[in-house]
């Protein structure tokens, strides 16, 4: 064809997502376009409308075909945009009665928001409709039978009449939805990057171990099928057009249903998809349902650490797995899948030696975790998110004459080994206290190793996994490298399941960030501390309910609590007041108690952790004001008082920000103020570099008790918290302090 000739034909645009481009292209020019160009997420093409049909119905991987009616340049003010619009002959193209929508992409300096830029089209569509001497036409935003595209970028103008209605990824079959699906047409652009038309014209296997609702075996069934990705959508936005070619449109669908037919007969390929969800499988073999391919795929319920070679295959058997596993957007989600993609790189390279493996991540990172390397990889955007596509080849089985199969990549790296060192030496440096004590909540590991800038609790059974943030001269690829090796380690060396080990990011906090909720997962549990029982909660806070260097603290205050009054001021979920409650088992607990903070949350975790213990809320109150206030309108006296402020605090329900190097004193003489003769304020904080004012050690009888107050599982960290036992001097300094 001449170029003359192509010029002639009509212009079209195919959008795509962004990375698809060039992979659109080839499909474009494989079902006869003359492709012009490829742009940012599209492809310019020129053809016959049998050609833009066929893209409606064949292409795998656009979102929409556009049927180029302007262009235009130098469109910067509404007045130019709505004029360009109204030059087009929208007689011509709309049908009346039908119901329209305009779609407008980009802006300019003065057209800024896409709805106004859409009224704009529109307005100039009207204006062209009544110079026709046509009615006006219906606007219909929400399901229009006809979409007009209109894109604007750096004063370039396209319109035009959208062929395909709904977006082309929308295949139709897709009701149930899995976790975070891909959606069909990258899920296609990644099945084409790892080869499959080829591999499933030869006759291999495709295997997805983590198949979710089954997009990425049912896009590779329909084309090992030879179906038509668009066979079955019920309508497109070409048939609603005026000058739509109604036999042409009835033959190229007759044709596609020819090949479909044929296509399953002769498929040779062999489809399996598992997950060990039965949800997923469940809305897997419903889609595979309706896309109209149920008898090519074969789906199971599995997880990974169970994933088998398919039994129907024969031990010769060649073929691709391909995946989509997830790959921790949320920092949380980290404990299980660094050991979700080793367990995926063992069972794969157990299972298929000799085939292909195509992982699908947002988090290359973690695809190193596989223990093998990628001699291709392809970036993609997964909606907002970069990823990429890292193409392995599996080694031959081990023990076979010319094997290689040694994983490129160790199983444990040095540092790994390191960490896991040190954390074995923790285990057996604390194994003694812990055995007299019968500790089940404690401090493993705090940073020990300055490669590894963790903190790591156990709490019974579970373990909380808290990352300081490393400083911006620490190279981010590295502290995060590091921070995979350590939640690889963690659940081997500590024998907890990934899915018991929480992680959180800690950074410097201000006010009562800490305090804050970082989840909703209402996910809490018993544990013991001595004779109390509490609730702790891992995940929804970054605290955990239990302060667990304050152990000995609670422990004090427990010994001295026996028959006494006693108020606990800022008391978070009130651990330290049930301690003081429950008193020791020989002499008992206090008689009375009041917790005062200001967080209705964790109150009501004091509530719980009351009833958890059996206290009578009668003797046992909690109370929510701001304790700064409370102190100075209360008229009780208490025999002990602990109080641990938090460092600073700018909290909205505060009347005013607190600094507890600044305020302490303040803070102290209101206490002190509501002390009993013979009592005893437990003053504590975790303000690392504090120094008591010195007029309060001559105004009071103050005794630093801070290093008494760690256990062996904080000697570390001698400046973690600073604890005074303060009593009265006399009458005298007790009515000044007052």
């Amino acid at each position: 064809m001449s170029d003359t000739q192509v010029t002639n034909l009509p212009a079209f645009f195919a959008a795509c997502p962004r990375g698809l481009e060039t992979l659109l292209g080839e499909e474009l020019t494989a079902l006869g376009a003359q492709v012009e160009k490829t742009t940012v997420a599209g492809v310019h093409f020129r053809g016959e409308l049998a050609v833009a049909y066929r893209a409606c119905l064949w292409s795998r991987l656009a979102n929409r075909i556009i049927l180029c009616l302007a262009r235009d340049e130098g469109i910067e003010s509404p007045a130019q945009l709505a004029d360009a619009a109204a030059r087009v002959a929208w007689s011509e193209h709309l049908v009346p009665g039908r119901s329209l929508a305009v779609d407008f992409h980009g802006q300019s300096a003065e057209i800024r928001h896409t709805r106004f830029g859409a009224q704009t089209v529109k307005d100039g569509v009207v204006t062209a409709m009544a110079r026709a001497g046509r009615e006006r036409p219906v606007v219909e935003p929400r399901a229009p039978d006809l979409r007009l595209y209109a894109h604007l970028h750096r004063g370039r103008l396209t319109l035009g009449i959208d062929f395909s209605g709904e977006s082309l990824h929308r295949r139709g079959y897709r009701r149930e939805l899995g976790h975070a699906p891909l959606k069909e047409n990258l899920a296609a652009a990644l099945l084409m990057r790892a080869d499959w038309p080829a591999r499933a014209k030869a006759g291999e296997a495709l295997v997805d171990p983590l198949c979710g609702s089954g997009t990425l075996v049912i896009e590779a069934a329909l084309m090992a099928a030879d179906i038509a990705p668009n066979l079955n959508r019920e309508r497109f936005g070409l048939e609603a057009w005026a000058g739509h070619d109604r036999e042409v449109w009835r033959e190229l669908k007759r044709e596609a249903e020819a090949r479909a037919s044929l296509g399953r007969k002769r498929c040779k390929a062999r489809l399996f998809g598992s997950d060990q969800s039965p949800q997923a499988i469940a809305a897997a073999k419903a889609n595979a349902m309706r896309a109209g391919i149920p008898a090519l795929i074969h789906f199971q319920g599995a997880s990974v650490a169970g994933l088998k070679r398919p039994e129907s295959l024969s031990p010769e058997a060649r073929g691709l797995v391909i995946t989509n596993p997830p790959y921790g957007e949320r920092i949380g989600e980290l404990p299980e899948l660094v050991t979700l993609y080793r367990q995926l790189g063992e069972r794969v390279r157990d299972a298929f030696p000799g085939w292909d493996l195509a992982l699908f991540t947002g988090n290359p990172d973690l695809g190193h975790r596989l223990g093998m390397r990628a001699h291709k990889h392809y970036a993609f955007r997964n909606g907002p998110l970069e990823a990429r596509l890292l193409l392995i080849r599996v080694p031959e089985a081990s023990g076979e004459e010319g094997s290689d199969a040694r994983p490129e990549v160790p199983a444990r790296s040095e540092n790994a080994q390191m960490f896991a060192n040190r954390l074995h030496k923790n285990r057996k440096r604390l194994k003694k206290w812990l055995k007299q004590s019968g500790e089940s909540c404690y401090r493993l590991y705090d940073a020990d190793m300055p490669e590894f800038a963790l903190a790591i609790d156990v709490y019974g059974d579970w373990v909380h996994v808290q990352e300081y943030a490393p400083p911006k001269s620490v190279d981010a690829a590295q502290a995060q490298k590091r921070l995979f090796d350590a939640l690889g380690v963690i659940p081997e060396v500590l024998e907890v399941p990934a899915s018991r080990v929480v992680i959180k990011r800690r950074e410097r906090q201000s006010g009562r960030a800490q305090y804050q909720k970082q989840g909703s997962h209402g996910e809490r549990f018993e544990v013991r501390e001595g004779r109390a029982r509490l609730w702790v909660n891992l995940r929804d806070y970054l605290d955990t309910g239990l302060f667990l260097d304050h152990r000995p603290v609670r422990r004090r205050l427990a010994e001295m609590a026996a028959g006494k009054r006693f108020l606990n001021l800022f008391c978070y979920t009130a651990t330290a007041t049930v301690q003081a409650a429950l008193g020791t088992e020989k002499e008992g607990g206090a008689s009375d108690t009041i917790s005062v903070d200001l967080s209705n949350t964790y109150l009501s975790w004091a509530r719980d952790n009351f009833a958890l213990n059996g206290l009578d809320p009668a003797h046992h109150r909690v109370v929510r004001d701001d304790c700064l206030r409370w102190l100075e309108t209360a008229k009780a006296e208490f025999d002990l008082i602990f109080m641990d402020p938090p460092t600073f605090s700018n909290s909205k329900k505060m009347e005013a920000t607190l600094d507890i190097q600044r305020d302490h004193g303040r803070l102290i003489r209101l206490a002190m103020a509501r002390l009993a003769e013979g009592g005893t304020l437990v003053f504590s904080n975790n303000q690392r570099r504090f120094v008591l004012d010195a007029d309060l050690a001559e105004q009071f009888a103050v005794e630093e008790i801070s290093a008494k107050t760690f256990d062996p599982d904080f000697t570390r960290n001698p400046d973690l918290h600073h604890v005074f036992l303060i009593r009265h001097r006399g009458e005298g300094a007790r009515g000044e302090g007052a």
